[in-house]
């Protein structure tokens, strides 16, 4: 006899729809993303319904528990093994009061795609004392899955490393499958923590696509903003419209050899935080500059880096589309620097691809969750790992 738990899985994979419900919580820290969606078939036949979405905000003590490790080298190792099954039941709690508002039977669901809160990213040639790549996201599966009474996938990102990636993005998964378009060249665009896009060609070659971090997005912007403003961002970009960016702190901030590397590439607020912009303050000689025009510099730096990566990606193509999501849409002097640097780019919404900026990642792991129970065949090129990611908890 099988174990009950393994006919189960066996019985959801083979459905024709599955319930998905897709987590998220990014490098920005606003809250838990838990959309529910419907997935019939897999692979390039995937269809997805987005049924319910809700971002669950974090309390400040939330923030404050995570901060004390988020992006450290040096810890409390109390602390930090503790998050991890804390997050886990923190998850799970926050899935369970969704789907109460929501008038979801628990039994209704058939597995959460976890990607749990990203405490700390190593690419291997930002620390080189290290000989792999690592990265850790905080929030146990098997927490979450007892806790809910629901199947868990979690710990995405460690496949892709053991494949020959770096854990990140993992966005290109679900943004080939759901929305490449032959005969469309087309740039989605994430601006999250960390700034990343995906290049889906107008071959709709699976081989020829690819995804990468192009550098900060909003982490400089909002850790300026709670070191400085006392305040989680720069909202509306209040204050980074009184200033003027600076040329040399600007021209510092872009030295750094990330922006030389090539395709794919990864990073995080391990490298681009607080005592990056000090560093490039000290070197270009800036320390006394106001905060408005530190703010104002720290938007084109987001802005300009994005864009160069996009253009070298586009290679002189005049009719890419541009899709954008990510906390990133909501920052009006950002968006403006981006559209005024790529004005030969077609700028849509992403709700014309049927999926909200807002939700867009949370779908995009309920999409690889689905892959893990379902698909797993598509092949890609060198540079992104043709495997299945997540691993699996039971409930009991």
């Amino acid at each position: 006899m099988p174990n009950p738990n393994i006919a189960k899985l066996s019985k959801i994979a083979a459905k024709k729809t599955r319930k998905i419900i897709g987590l998220m919580s990014g490098t920005s820290f606003d809250g838990l993303d838990v959309a529910l969606c419907e997935i019939s078939g897999s692979g390039k036949s995937a269809k997805v319904k987005m049924k319910a979405f809700e971002t669950v905000p974090y309390t400040e003590e939330i923030k404050k528990r995570i901060l004390k490790v988020f992006a450290k080298t040096e810890i409390k190792f109390l602390d930090f093994v503790s998050l991890h099954e804390w997050v886990g039941l923190l998850h799970g709690e926050m899935v369970l009061r969704c789907l109460k508002k929501w008038k979801i039977p628990v039994a209704a669901v058939d597995c959460i795609a976890s990607h749990g809160q990203t405490v700390f990213h190593a690419p291997r040639f930002l620390f080189p004392q290290s000989d792999v790549n690592a990265t850790f996201q905080a929030g146990d599966g098997d927490h979450l899955a007892v806790k809910t009474g629901i199947i868990t996938v979690s710990d995405f990102r460690q496949k892709h490393i053991a494949a020959g990636g770096e854990g990140a993005p993992l966005a290109v998964y679900g943004d080939y499958l759901l929305f490449s378009k032959k005969g469309e060249d087309r740039v989605l665009l994430n601006i999250g923590g960390v700034a990343n896009f995906t290049w889906l060609p107008s071959s709709d070659e699976a081989s020829k696509v690819f995804v990468t971090d192009t550098g900060p997005g909003n982490t400089m912007l909002d850790q300026a903003a709670r070191e400085f403003l006392g305040k989680p961002c720069d909202r509306d970009s209040e204050t980074a419209k009184k200033g003027k960016a600076n040329e040399a702190l600007l021209a510092a901030l872009k030295g750094h050899s990330f922006f030389k590397q090539p395709f794919p590439k990864t990073i995080g607020p391990e490298l681009f935080n607080l005592r990056y912009l000090k560093e490039a303050q000290r070197q270009s000689r800036t320390e006394n500059l106001r905060l408005e025009d530190i703010m104002a510099t720290l938007a084109s730096f987001s802005a300009e880096t994005i864009c160069e990566a996009i253009l070298k990606a586009a290679k002189n193509k005049k009719t890419v589309k541009l899709f954008c999501s990510g906390g990133g849409v909501h920052n009006p002097l950002l968006m403006k620097l981006i559209r005024e640097k790529l004005l030969h780019f077609h700028f849509e919404p992403v709700e014309k691809l049927g999926v909200s900026g807002d939700a867009k990642e949370a779908v995009l792991f309920a999409v690889l969750a689905n892959e893990a129970l379902a698909g797993g065949k598509v092949k890609f090129g060198s540079k992104v790992p043709s495997v299945s990611m997540g691993k699996i908890s039971f409930p009991d």
